[in-house]
């Protein structure tokens, strides 16, 4: 019987350079089978998030959660998502998460949350990024 509250890896690490490897660039997350965990009605997406910026230079995350019927997502469509906002402004070591609270109401069985990094600087700034999707409100039977 699926847990009330689950937690589940949505995205692999990901490291990031400024101007450089993984900046602006799409991180696809993990296909997750809501079916498999109880038809969970609600998720709380997680981007935990580290970045070492220059002074004055900023870390943003934009994010897309995706859903649909075919277990490998080729009709994914966009349930949610948010434009790139700035999680952090330098200079030093800064770190912190993203969290969104959405309803699945009206979700289909397979979604996917997906995240674009950006670092304002060039060369020197650098972040590591995951995600983390919390699935609750699962349709259980009584015990």
């Amino acid at each position: 019987m699926p847990a009330s509250i689950t937690v589940l890896r949505a995205a692999a690490n990901t490291a990031v350079t400024a101007g450089g490897a993984g900046d602006n660039t799409l991180v696809t997350g993990v296909i997750i089978d809501r079916a498999a965990y109880g038809w969970p009605g609600s998720i709380v997406a997680a981007i935990p998030w580290v970045a070492t910026l220059a002074a004055a230079a900023t870390l943003s995350v934009g994010w897309t959660l995706q859903h649909g019927d075919n277990s490998g997502l080729s009709d994914a469509t966009t349930l949610a998502s948010a434009a790139a906002a700035v999680l952090g402004t330098g200079a030093g070591t800064l770190s912190g998460t993203l969290e969104a609270n959405l309803s699945l109401a009206g979700a289909k069985r397979y979604i996917r949350l997906n995240f674009t990094p950006d670092l304002s600087a060039a060369n020197t700034d650098t972040a590591a990024l995951s995600a983390v999707a919390v699935l609750g409100g699962a349709k259980r039977l009584p015990q």
